[in-house]
Order: structure tokens, then sequence, then C-alpha cells
């Protein structure tokens, strides 16, 4: 017992897998490789349970994982599927005449109804150990239970229905607790709701199932043997605890909905196919006497819940009079009949037998078939044996099913996972569309197969379909690899091809219009394609060739900008006069090289709308480049044209701030040429300095004179600092323009004197006027009334300079006071001085024997020192030291050389011991000159004070530590 669900394979179902059959190999049509490399499993794989039953059985029930079945007279055997080693035993303890009539086990496989054959019912859980009576079933053979799917649960079922055999329907509710002291039955209530009869006489309720629909409508369906009735009705919301009376009292004035057929074979049996836990079913086959009726069921239908039913009518072998089916199971596209010694498995969707498995007599006749609605799995039992089918891959071929029917969307939704499959589904579908004429429909059938692509383009081209063979290439690009370049090439050209020529009939044809229409923008759509951008940029030029071949000129512009071929447009544009759409295109994608091209031709037509362009474009033009373009036109143009060119160049100059001297000097002959009120301006805000000019001061000078802007010249003359020319010629113009030109040369007073002698002459010998004359003197301090006398005539009378005469002399004579004064203070000043060096020879200061030097704090007077006026004393090497470090390289390299020509002196004199008379002569010079070098070496260390001095002011800013030196004095602190 404890290996009840130790599986094997029945030895007649055992097949070997050793090798590849080689008719399975091969190429289809389509380019696929079909290989199985081993033969699949059937679909309704038979396994027989590993268990001897002590006693035979009776009856048998299973629903999620809970197995129970009746043994031998008194035997109730539980078997939690879980756990297969723990099986639970019960008896039952009845009379000798009570025998199980049916087990019923609710969904939750928590609620054990037994029917007995005395028209009693016990009740079990799954929890207890103990059999309850059922005391208000009492009385009613019990045939069939429809369970609450909703609200039933482990404890409680709910309101459920049950069916007799006399036909009578009755609304009950089971509980699993112990009840209370009034009531210690199960069953909390059990009343009739309704009954159901066949030809006037009552019938028994073969089966019950409730199911919900939306918006709280329910459905009840119940059989009897030849009849199958439907119950619709809504229940409010929440009152799913009440029951289901109120949907029996809702058909009470009408007749039940029922389908009835002609044969009877005593019992019927109804089975449901649900896809997913906890859902509505969704097909349900009817096992009865005429055969099974199959169909679907439609929730939303308002008067019947069965929808697309068609009956299976039993085969020749099976005779209602010798042979009976038994059960029924329904799977998803199949159902299960069982028969006394076999297993029919039918397709639902064609009623071809699939499947049929013969029982060996060992086991005994087959007794029933049932299905646990959770798991899925088949059950079969007889006396002697317990079978379990798995349902393996049951949509494996149903796609060829479909395909056969015609039903193509259904055979590709059921091998999508199947290329192979589905390339033939596609094949199929594809060829009959081609054979009703739906050739786009084929197009696009056909693109997605593997089959030969020449053979699909023959035959649409043979038929004249041009749409369809469009339709047919552009299905079979977009399926193509970004690798398969040569491929896309060729129908990236074909179909451009193909839609030049159907753009060419649809033009001509003025009640085509929409269509035309339609067609260019999906042409357009397709060129614009960015999957394809690189197969059209490679190959453009082959689609310009097709373009021009047919003189589709609109589409060749379009194309061009998509390829952001611009230069073809602009070119376009301008050779059809179209300059302002030419504009555009430059304005709206902004190619600085295209502008600089295509300037010229624009500037001669629309000169303004040029320059607004190019003043958009501001700085990522270089208006250097564009020069050709302005002086071209601005030459031979009309003055609309010159006006825009002038425009443009203020804009680079004041707007943009270019310094490029070719634009300053082309705005400048510009104004030169034109607008001669403007030049002087322009001069002027320019700047007067040589670094802030950005033209070219002598081509302005050569422009200015060649055009006679004498004014202009002489701002240039200015500039340019020739100050003698701007005054020669601003005197051409006006004495004031040469007056203040002739003040320019600040640091010159020469020069100065010399411009405005030129001024006093010309007012002199050209103007004749003395009193401008004068006035010069008067505006120029460095001219005398003696450097302009030679400019008068002879016949000039005195009276005239009298004044100014009378005012020179005074300024002598006060100059000559001037000049007495400094010289007796200068006098003055010698003698002072004489005196206090005179005073200084005879200055002494008196050394302490306690002093000490002021930088290395030893006495002073135990080696050489120096005393200064100020009081510091410092010994005459220390000095040195302080002094060295503060001097320039000069006077260091000077004093060096001094040291070394003082100490060759010392030791020439050292050397010498008894010098003759010439020798003291010599001694004598070069006492001199040793005396000389100590003089020159004091006038660089001791001229000042190191502490007092000059010197001390200079090192402020030097640090106290040298800087190479911080880091090792930094460490020496830590």
């Amino acid at each position: 017992m404890a290996s009840i669900l130790d599986q094997y394979e029945d030895s007649q179902n055992i097949r070997q897998h050793s090798r590849v059959s080689a008719a399975n190999i091969g190429i289809t049509h389509s380019g696929f490789v079909n290989v199985r490399l081993e033969e699949e499993k059937p679909i309704f794989n038979k396994q027989r349970i590993d268990f001897s039953p002590p006693e035979k059985i009776n009856h048998f029930s299973v629903c999620n994982n809970q197995l129970c079945m009746s043994l031998g007279k008194d035997t109730l055997l539980r078997i939690d599927l879980g756990k297969p080693d723990q099986p639970n035993q019960i008896e039952l303890g009845r009379k000798d005449d009570s025998k199980v009539h049916k087990l019923f086990l609710d969904p939750t496989g928590s609620h054990l109804v037994i029917s007995l054959t005395t028209n009693e019912c016990v009740y079990l859980n799954r929890n207890t150990q103990k059999v309850r009576s059922l005391s208000r079933w009492r009385g009613h053979l019990i045939e069939s239970i429809g369970w609450n799917k909703l609200t039933g649960s482990e404890t409680n079922t709910g309101p459920i229905l049950v069916g007799t055999s006399q036909g009578i329907i009755f609304e009950a509710e089971i509980s699993a607790s112990e009840g209370t002291l009034f009531n210690t039955n199960p069953d909390q209530y059990f009343r009739q709701v309704h009954s159901l009869e066949e030809d006037g006489k009552p019938a028994p309720v073969c089966c019950l199932e409730v199911e919900r629909g939306l918006e709280s409508k329910y459905f009840i369906v119940a059989t009897t043997r030849k009849r199958l009735f439907q119950f619709v009705g809504k229940l409010a919301e929440g009152s799913e605890q009440q029951g289901f009376s109120s949907i029996f009292a809702q058909n009470q004035d009408l007749l039940p909905s029922f389908q009835e057929f002609p044969v009877n074979m005593g019992y019927s049996e109804i089975t449901f196919y649900t896809s997913k836990l906890r859902s509505s079913p969704k097909t349900f086959a009817w096992m009865m006497g005429n055969g099974v009726l199959y169909g679907q069921l439609d929730y939303v239908r308002p008067d019947s819940l069965l929808s697309d039913v068609q009956v299976w009518e039993y085969t020749s072998d099976i005779d209602l009079n010798f042979v009976k089916p038994i059960s029924i199971v329904l799977t998803q596209f199949h159902f299960l009949l069982l028969l006394p010694d076999r297993v029919k498995g039918i397709c639902t969707l064609n009623g071809q037998v699939v499947h049929e498995d013969v029982f060996p007599e060992k086991f005994g006749s087959l007794k029933k078939m049932i299905k646990d609605p959770i798991t899925g799995l088949v059950w079969i039992y007889t006396e002697k044996a317990v079978f379990r089918y798995h349902i393996q891959r049951e949509a494996r071929d149903v796609w060829q099913m479909y395909m056969s029917m015609n039903k193509f969307d259904l055979a590709k939704e059921y091998c999508k996972d199947r290329p192979e499959c589905l390339d033939m589904v596609l094949a199929k579908e594809a060829e009959h569309c081609f054979q009703n004429k739906r050739y786009l429909e084929s197009a696009k059938c056909y693109a997605l197969t593997q089959n030969y692509f020449e053979e699909i383009a023959l035959r649409f081209i043979e038929a004249k379909q041009e749409e369809a063979l469009k339709e047919f290439l552009i299905k079979k690009l977009t399926n193509f690899k970004p690798t398969e370049k040569t491929q896309i090439t060729l129908l990236v050209t074909w179909l451009t091809e193909l839609y030049l020529n159907r753009l060419g009939q649809l033009e001509t044809d003025d009640g085509k219009q929409h269509l035309f229409l339609e067609t260019r923008e999906e042409f357009r759509t397709f060129l614009k394609s960015p999957k394809h951008k690189e197969c059209f940029y490679n190959n453009r030029n082959t689609i310009y060739d097709l373009l021009a071949s047919h003189g589709d000129v609109d589409n060749m512009v379009y194309f061009s900008v998509i390829m952001q071929d611009y230069e073809r447009v602009i070119s376009h544009y301008c050779q059809h006069d179209d300059y302002s759409a030419a504009l555009d295109v430059l304005s709206k994608h902004c190619d600085d090289k295209l502008f600089y091209k295509f300037s010229p031709v624009l500037m001669q037509h629309i000169p303004k709308k040029v320059v607004d362009a190019w003043i958009q474009m501001g700085n990522r033009l270089d208006p250097k480049n564009l020069i050709p373009a302005l002086v071209n036109y601005s030459q031979m143009g009309s003055m609309q044209q010159i006006n825009e060119t002038i425009r443009y160049m203020e804009f680079c100059v004041y707007e943009l701030d270019v310094k490029d001297e070719a634009i300053h000097n082309y705005l400048l002959s510009l104004y030169a040429k034109h607008k001669p009120d403007s030049l002087l301006w322009y001069l002027k805000q320019a700047g007067t300095h040589v670094s802030d000019i950005h033209y070219d001061l002598k081509y302005a000078l050569r422009l200015c004179a060649e055009h006679g802007y004498l004014q202009a010249c002489v701002l240039v003359y200015k500039i340019m600092e020739l100050y003698e020319e701007a005054v020669d010629l601003a005197l051409q113009v006006d004495v004031d323009l040469a007056k203040s030109c002739a003040d320019l040369p600040e640091d010159d007073e020469e020069l100065r004197k010399k411009l405005w002698l030129k001024i006093a002459r010309h007012v002199v010998q050209e103007e004749k006027d003395v009193k401008k004359a004068m006035n010069c003197l008067s505006s120029c301090n460095l001219l005398k009334i003696e450097d302009i006398l030679p400019f008068f005539p002879d016949f000039v009378t005195i009276d005239h300079f009298k004044e100014a005469i009378c005012n020179s002399l005074e300024e002598y004579n006060q100059h000559i006071e001037e000049l007495k004064q400094e010289m007796e203070e200068a006098t003055e000043s010698a003698k002072r001085i004489r005196e206090d060096i005179q005073e200084m020879r005879n200055k002494y200061g008196v050394v302490e024997s306690q002093e000490k030097c002021a930088t290395c704090d030893f006495p002073l007077l135990n080696r050489p020192f120096y005393l200064f006026l100020c009081g510091h004393m410092f010994h005459y090497d220390c000095l040195l030291q302080e002094v060295i470090p503060h001097l320039s390289s000069y006077k260091q390299n000077k004093l060096d050389e001094l040291q070394k020509k003082l100490a060759a002196t010392t030791q020439t004199t050292k050397s010498r011991h008894r010098p003759k008379e010439e020798d003291t002569v010599s001694l004598g010079k070069g006492q001199g000159s040793r005396e000389q070098i100590k003089s020159d070496i004091d006038d660089i260390i001791a001229c000042e004070c190191v502490y007092c001095g000059e010197l001390m002011i200079k090192s402020i800013d030097k640090p106290f530590i040298e800087p190479q030196k911080f880091d090792q004095e930094m460490s020496s602190w830590l």
C-alpha cells in the first residue's frame, strides 16, 4: 500500500528511441530543416498505479489531490496524493443491505458525500475520521451534486444543489463543525427548489453544474437522461451565501430552457473544460444517447449559455444495445470517451478519433473515468486496478487541423514557437488568399515565409498585381537583417521603380488625384525610413537617376532633403529662379559652406533677404568668405544691393566686433564711394591709436586722398603720427584743425614749435591777418614775437606788434632776474658746503674699550672696525658679511676684484726685506696703490651704515629665512 503512486509505463506503451529515423530528416520547400532526434511521446500517456486493492473497488472519486474510493462492502479508503504513504482507511459501519451508490467530492477535496442505495447519505470531512449522517437528506437517492466553487471552503460547502433520482433539485448546505445543542447534524438545511421531468414524468438529475458569469449572473446546468436544462439569473452582490433558489424563481414564469434528444440510454454525463484555476469553464461536452454534444460556453448571451454546439455521433463500434459509453472527460482539444474495454480520444476540432487505448481483460471491465479539475489528471478504475492519464502537449498538432479548416489565425497561434510549422501555415494561408484573389493579404503572408523569393515575385508579376508585389517587397524588406545589404539594396531600388511607375500612372488620371496624393505620401515615407537610410545614402546616385528618368522633380527635391544633399536642392531652386525657396533651405539647415557657394547668386536677386539670413547666422559665417559675393554685385548691382552690403558690413563691425582688416578696409571703401557722410564718423570711432585700428592706414589714406576727403586724410595722418603732413593738409581746410594737430606732439617741443611756425606763416603770408598771427602767439607759449617777425612784409608798421614786443621784453627781463637769483643761491650753497667739509675733517668719535660689534656682539677693539655717525660699530669682516648679500652682482664682482688686488699687494710688500732706492720708490707707489684699493673697498662696503642706510630699506621685502633654507629651519624646530 505504501507504493500506491509508484508510477511506471505499461509495457504496451514503451517505445524505443535509439536511432534517428531517416524518414524524419529532410529539407522542405520552405527552407526549414525538420529534424526529429526522437519520436515524440503520445498526447495521452497511460500509467498504471502500482496498487492491488484488498477488496473490489466499487466507487472512486478524486479532486484537489484527495483520492477517495469505496472498497468491498463497508470500507472507505482516503489518500492524500501529496502524502501517498499515509493512506486512511475508515469503516462506514452500515447495515447489511446498505451499499454505496455514489461518491461526491467537492472542489477543495474537503467534503465527501456518500450516497447509499438505501436512500441515505453520510458525510465525511477530510480532517475527521467520523462519518456523520445527513438526516435531512434521508429518503432521497442522490444522483448529482452541484458544488459551490465560489463560497465553498474546507469547513463549509456554502449553498449547493443536490439532484435526486426522482428529478428533484434541492438546495442544501453542509458544515464540518460539531453543531449546536439543538442541531448536531452537519446539514444546515435541505429544501426543494425545482424539479425536472422527461415526457411528463420525473427524470433523474444526472448532472448539476453551477457557474458564475459577468455582473453577478449565475448559470445552472442540469441534465437528465436526454435533456439539458439551463437556468440563468442574477444574485445581488454579497447574497451568494443565501443560495440559488432565487435563480429558479426567476425562471418559474417561463418554461425552462432545455435541449432534448430522442435517444435515451438510461443516463447521461456532462463535463466541462476550464483553462485556468478559479475561472469559468470555456467548453462543455455532454454524453447522451445520440452522441456527444460539444460546444462553447458564452457568458455574454442573455438567453442561452451554450453556443456553437455540434453533435458527434457515436462510431459504428458503439452500439447502445450492447456497448454503451460509460464516462466522458473534456480536455482543451479532445474529449475522452470511456467504454467497457477501451478509451477513445476524439478531437473536438474535426471529430476524428485520434487515440484509442484498449485495456487488457485481466484488469476487468472499466467502471468510471474521472478528471481532477485542479491537477488536470484523468483517472480510470476497474474493480482490480487504477490507471492514470497524463496529457502532454495536447496542442502540438492542433495547428494542422486549424490549417486544414482554413482557420489560419488560430493555426498560427498554436505553432508560433515552431518556426517550421508556422512557415507552413503562412504558406498555406498565402496560397489560399492568392487563389481567392486577395492578393494584398497573400503578399503579406508570402513575405513572412521562407519560400523562394523569385517564384513568389514572378507569380505576382504574371498576375499583373503590382500593388501586391509592392506589398510583398515591403514586407520582405522589413524582415531583412541589416547585414543583408545586397538584398536590401535590390529591394529598395525595385520598390522605388514600382512607386515611380504607380505615381506616373496616377498623375495623368484626374479622377484619382486623392489616390495619387496618398501614394506619394507613402512613397515619401518609404524614402525617409530610418531603417533603410544607410542603403539610400550609399545608393543615392542610383535613386537620383531613377527619379530623373521619371521626371519626378518634386520627389527628387524631397529625397535630396532627406539625404541632406542640400546643395542639389538649392541648385534646383536657383535653376528655376525660386531664390526665396533656396534661401529658406539655406536658412533652415545653416550650412556655412553652402552659404558661401550660393550667396553670390542669391545676393544678385534678393539682397535684403540674403543679408537678413547672414545676420541671423551671426558668428557661424565668416564674413571674409562672403566678400567675393559682396564685391561682385555691389560694384555692378543696384543701390539696394550696395545698401544691403553696407548694412551687413556694419553688422560685422559693430555687432560681431569683427577685427579682420579686409572687412574694415572693404567697409571703408564702401563709405568712401557711396556714403561719405559716414566715412569721417567711422574713422573717428575706430580709435586714435595704431593698436586700436583694424583697417589699413595707408589704404585708408590713399582712398581718402583719391576721393578728396581732406579732413579724413588729416585724421589718418594724425593716427599715423605724421603731424607735419597733417598740419600742412589741415591748413588747406581749417586753421583751427591745424592748431589741433600742432598740439599733438606733446613730448617734442621742437616739433610743436615748428608746426606752430607753419601755422603762423600760413596766417601771415596766405591770409595776411596780423590779428590771427598774434592769436597764434597766445595759443602756443613756445612762439615768440621774434619768431614770426620775419614772416611779415616790410611795410607793416610796428604799431601792430607794440604790445607783443613789450610783453616779450618784460619776459626776458623777468627771466634774467630769475637767473641772477639762482646764481646767488648757488654761490651761497657752495659756500656752506665748503664749510661743512672743513668741519667734517675735524670730527672724531670715541670708542670705549667695552664697546662691542653690532653684529657679532664681540669686543670691537680686538679686530679692525668701522664707526658710523649714527653710532653703530662693526668689525671689518662682520660688516663685509652683512653688506655682501645686499650688493648688486656688479658691485659684488667689483669687491671680489679689489680684495684680490689688495691680497696681491700685501704679499708683495711682505716679500721685500731690504728695499733699494728704486725699490723704495716703487714701494711708495705700491703703498699708494694699496691705500687706493682700501679706499675703493670702503666706498663699497662702508659708504653707509648697513642698519640705517638705504640697504636696509631695500631689503624690507626679503624674507628673514631664505626659501631654500626654510625646510631645513622648519625641521630644526620639530
